[in-house]
């Protein structure tokens, strides 16, 4: 069996199909199953499907971006037809059963080529609004899998809610290694920062204007940015109180080992609200406060971030209202409060869908075997 997987190469778009991908191999014991992929050039995406024995094929990728901007035109008149080309000739060369979008400008290319092709397509969203490329290719599609209950667009005869698909690994972290391997102190709460790969320069910035002041409550694990890292460890050295220097854990990158041990030691979150980042942060059951990024597509990591916020498990704060004080009053008032902190925790719990990449990979499976 051929299973072929196309997507938008961010981290967004990778991550759910590594979580996938694992979970068909824990059920489908046998071993005639190749995973195959599809994308635009992504070194950090390539680097982890190359891990999960992927065979990866690139293609140019074209974007139709929803503002005017000269790059549409040589997006539309050269790479998106030579992507298409590069697509239809590879589909005809893998013949995959089965293709699963996760959408983005990659993707368009490859289920559109499926189509003609009368290849199989399953799709997946993650967010409440749909990209462009899995708007079109839903069309098409055989079944749309959705992560919130009111994702817009979609016929609903196709759509089964699954939520976002994330690694199961990411659940087994431990207290005692991510003390050693952060060198915490337990001497107070343990915030963990993130602002993803689009946003974390200016969630960055904030975090070094409040520093000080957080760190008399509590322990910071500070996850920049591979490209963010040097400048933010040389302005928070000049920033910081001495004497709450322990208190600081400053880190660019974290692989899914060390991750999972810092999620099990952090007792709240402060993130972007990119839909990976709200179904990790649910079924850890981790208080949070979201920040989405206001340039995101068609605005939707607010979208994101105040459908997770319906449920309590959440605080939303715009960037345009993230201010020392107003943060601080936030996140000072929630800690005052012990109730409202086990109220977000339970509501997390209660919104999150752990089994969302079994949940996936089974219907592929029993799609592929009735077909």
């Amino acid at each position: 069996m051929k299973i072929l997987f196309t997507g938008g190469g961010t981290g967004g778009h990778v991550f759910p199909i590594v979580a996938i991908t694992r979970e068909i191999r824990r059920i489908y014991s046998k071993k005639d199953l190749e995973f195959y992929y599809i994308g635009p050039k992504d070194e950090f995406g390539l680097i982890l499907l190359s891990q999960e024995d992927f065979i990866i094929k690139t293609i140019v990728s074209g974007k139709i971006r929803r503002y005017f901007d000269w790059q549409n035109f040589i997006d539309i008149l050269f790479k998106i037809p030579f992507g298409v080309l590069q697509s239809f000739f590879l589909l005809l060369k893998i013949k995959p059963d089965l293709i699963f979008s996760k959408g983005g400008s990659g993707s368009i290319a490859v289920t559109y080529c499926a189509k003609i092709l009368k290849i199989p397509v399953f799709l997946h969203e993650s967010d409440v609004v749909p990209g462009l490329s899995n708007q079109k290719t839903s069309k098409w599609a055989r079944k749309v899998f959705t992560s919130f209950p009111k994702t817009e667009f979609f016929d609903p005869e196709k759509v089964t809610l699954t939520g976002n698909p994330i690694r199961k690994e990411l659940l087994e972290g431990d207290n005692e290694t991510a003390k050693q391997l952060f060198n915490l102190t337990s001497e107070k709460p343990v915030i963990m920062v993130f602002g993803g790969s689009q946003g974390a320069q200016s969630i960055n910035d904030f975090v070094l204007v409040i520093l000080n002041d957080v760190l008399k409550d509590f322990e910071i694990v500070h996850i920049t940015g591979r490209e963010n890292f040097k400048e933010t460890q040389s302005e928070s050295e000049v920033v910081i109180d001495k004497n709450l220097e322990k208190y600081y854990h400053l880190v660019g990158f974290l692989d899914e080992e060390k991750l999972k041990h810092a999620y099990r030691a952090t007792d709240f979150i402060i993130s972007r609200s990119g839909a990976s980042a709200i179904f990790e942060i649910a079924a850890l059951g981790k208080p949070s406060i979201l920040v989405p990024l206001p340039t995101a597509a068609a605005d939707h990591q607010a979208k994101n971030a105040y459908a997770y916020a319906e449920t309590g498990a959440t605080l939303v704060i715009e960037q345009d209202n993230l201010t020392p004080n107003f943060f601080m009053e936030n996140l000072q008032s929630l800690f005052l409060r012990k109730e409202a902190i086990e109220k977000m925790k339970e509501r997390a719990i209660e919104f999150s869908k752990p089994l969302a990449a079994k949940a996936v990979a089974r219907e592929i499976l029993e799609f592929l075997m009735l077909n």
